[in-house]
């Protein structure tokens, strides 16, 4: 190879490195708008518990399985009230309807005769709303004396969500700021050639609970009419938690 050639060969292999090394060229970003996600969260021990409270009989005579009904949620409010003055009481979903035997379908054309009821089956619930979780399983486990645990759920007052609302909104404004820097960075821009130009807090009214709750779910068969009450061992608690979300989109534009 002659030194012309060498000489030809080496400019050609410089010029070649010299365009992998050159910086690439980014897109103009002027004017961009940029449109940023951001989420935010709040956690805060549960201070309410709402439970549901039943009493259902069953009886021939659908007079008497009323009055059991009545006379046990007589008692049970009575027993609820001592337990818990402040707590917040509603009766609901009071039924009756009839009970039917199990008949055979007809055959060969058969009609099939009136049903006739062997019983009636009567029932109420009670629903208690308290903050006092402290003494609740002593209130339930003497009101299951009369009564069944049929739910229980934990979660938080109104009062408690209003107060953790501005905690929520600052978490997740954070997290914009905290996005729309990384992005800035990203595009080789300065934050203050940011304009946020739209917030958009979609879904704020959105939550999340997620609750722990331990114990005993099981309930106590109903006792015969008239009976002397048994005491019932407290059931065992757990309040746990609840998150708070909040989502938004905010919309930036760069100068």
């Amino acid at each position: 190879m002659t030194v012309t050639k060498r000489l030809s060969a080496a400019v050609v292999a410089a010029c070649a490195l010299s365009a992998q090394a050159a910086p690439q060229e980014s897109l103009p970003t002027s004017g961009a708008l940029v449109v940023v996600p951001a989420f935010g969260e709040v956690r805060h021990v549960n201070d309410q518990a709402v439970i549901t409270l039943n009493v259902e009989e069953v009886d021939k005579d659908k007079a008497a399985a009323a009055s059991r009904v009545n006379q046990k949620m007589k008692q049970g409010l009575e027993i609820v009230k001592q337990e818990d003055p402040q707590a917040s009481l509603k009766t609901q979903g009071y039924y009756t309807y009839p009970v039917y035997p199990e008949e055979p379908a007809p055959v060969n054309g058969q009609l099939r005769k009136p049903r006739v009821p062997t019983a009636w089956r009567v029932g109420q619930s009670l629903q208690v709303t308290t903050t006092q979780l402290a003494g609740l399983p002593k209130t339930v486990a003497a009101a299951q004396r009369v009564m069944a645990l049929n739910n229980l759920y934990f979660g938080l007052t109104p009062e408690t969500t209003r107060k953790l609302d501005d905690q929520r909104i600052a978490a997740t404004y954070a997290n914009l700021n905290e996005r729309i820097n990384s992005i800035a960075r990203a595009m080789g821009r300065k934050l203050s050639d940011a304009v946020l130009d739209t917030v958009d807090f979609e879904g704020s009214g959105n939550f999340v609970d997620r609750v722990s709750v331990t114990g005993s779910r099981v309930m106590a068969a109903p006792a015969p009419a008239y009976a002397a009450p048994e005491a019932v061992v407290e059931p065992s608690f757990e309040a746990g938690e609840t998150t708070l979300q909040m989502r938004l989109v905010g919309k930036v534009r760069f100068k």
